[in-house]
């Protein structure tokens, strides 16, 4: 009885960058195998185009032919003797760890209202008292409510959004009963409106055969 050779990935050379696929790679291999630099150097453009054909999305990435020269050098182990247009890529470049992004360390005093909030009501502290500082106050007020229902559904006393208020803005602002907050009822139903506007979707149109 015949053997049958099955040719499985498993036993097959391992692919440097899988998304490409093996014909990409044994085509990267072909060109490492040609003699000739010219005809290496005309072979490799030729690659490029089908690679940037076969992958359209690395066109939204700045620079994306740096990257697809950068794949190719990758893909022959960077043995690869061609005259680049950028850059020879080396190993090293590939290896370097990100850098370490920082985050900020600032204490949040609320941290459901959140620092974008206490960086508005430093922004109004700092603006002349005029109308446009209470519209900002009006606003931030309003806002701080609503942040404060996504932390306790079930109610919130208006004197509270006052008292933080103060709190958060050093003693400097003061809202009195010049302000008008939404009502929780409200604030809580435009929430209810949005999630079932998400959850439910619209009915579709039964097919007609």
């Amino acid at each position: 009885m015949e053997m049958i050779d099955y040719d499985y990935n498993t036993s097959r050379k391992h692919l440097i960058l899988p998304e490409y696929g093996r014909n990409i790679q044994q085509m990267v291999d072909q060109i490492m195998d040609t003699a000739d630099r010219t005809k290496r150097n005309q072979l490799t453009q030729a690659l490029i185009t089908v690679m940037g054909n076969l992958n359209p999305h690395l066109r939204d990435i700045h620079d994306f032919k740096h990257k697809l020269w950068d794949h190719i050098a990758i893909m022959s182990g960077f043995k690869l003797d061609i005259d680049y247009p950028y850059d020879i890529p080396v190993p090293e470049t590939f290896k370097e760890k990100p850098k370490i992004v920082e985050y900020p360390q600032s204490a949040i005093r609320y941290k459901h209202y959140g620092k974008i909030l206490e960086r508005m009501i430093n922004t109004a502290c700092d603006m002349p008292d005029n109308d446009e500082r209470r519209a900002l106050m009006q606003i931030i007020a309003n806002h701080m409510k609503k942040s404060y229902l996504t932390w306790n559904r079930e109610a919130v006393d208006n004197q509270v959004i006052v008292n933080d208020f103060r709190v958060l803005s050093k003693g400097r602002l003061t809202l009195d009963e010049t302000y008008r907050f939404e009502e929780t009822s409200e604030i809580l139903n435009k929430g209810k409106k949005k999630r079932d506007k998400v959850m439910i979707p619209s009915p579709r149109k039964r097919r007609s055969f």
